[in-house]
């Protein structure tokens, strides 16, 4: 995001009513979670996965959406500019992993939602957040995806519910982006698609 002119933070995204820097902020307002997160006393156990952090429920409700949105254009519209949004998304993704890094193993946190989960299982919705909207940031500046080959495996694995449903997507023909943009909403699937992959018994997660 560093090479965006400062013309593209203004397009329109899919994700909307956000523009380039409102979605990058959104990416930013999730991943800055982790240090209250962190700082907060730790629940006994946790009792919600990264798959169950997405069912439907309030999380998703239009007031809960509406927060969402205005919290990304708030953050955005308090930066000098792109760079400084870009510069800012770098700092606080570096403070974050310092943070995680020094957790030890079985880290339970309770998310915003009021979720007990384990460090890495929150953490995994969080590359979830960076891999979908860095698909959508890509659409809209024109440019390639640049998505990483474990960020798209780890999305992968959690909708299709484990690394041993790989060979679901050979049986559908679709590659690993062609899957992940259609499970999340980001392409149209077909009426014949929609009947392949009920009797796959793929579930597609709540993502909003």
């Amino acid at each position: 995001m560093t090479g965006v002119s400062a013309a593209e933070w203004h397009l329109p995204t899919r994700c909307a009513p956000w523009t380039v820097s409102e979605l990058l902020a959104h990416v930013r307002v999730v991943i800055a979670w982790l240090p209250g997160m962190l700082a907060a006393p730790a629940p006994a156990r946790a009792e919600v996965s990264a798959v169950e952090y997405y069912r439907p429920d309030d999380r998703f409700a239009p007031d809960t959406n509406a927060a969402r949105i205005a919290l990304a254009q708030n953050h955005a519209a308090e930066q000098l500019s792109g760079a400084a949004l870009a510069e800012d998304f770098d700092a606080t993704w570096q403070q974050v992993e310092r943070l995680c890094r020094a957790e030890p193993e079985g880290r339970v946190v309770r998310t915003r939602h009021g979720d007990p989960m384990l460090l890495s299982e929150f953490l995994l919705t969080r590359v979830v957040e960076v891999a979908v909207h860095g698909l959508d940031l890509a659409d809209a500046l024109g440019r390639e995806p640049w998505l990483t080959s474990q960020a798209a495996d780890l999305v992968q694995d959690l909708l299709l519910g484990g690394p041993d449903e790989a060979p679901t997507l050979e049986k559908l023909g679709w590659s690993q982006i062609h899957f992940l943009r259609k499970a999340t909403g980001r392409e149209p699937i077909t009426e014949e698609e929609t009947v392949e992959v009920s009797r796959l018994g793929i579930q597609w997660l709540t993502l909003g």
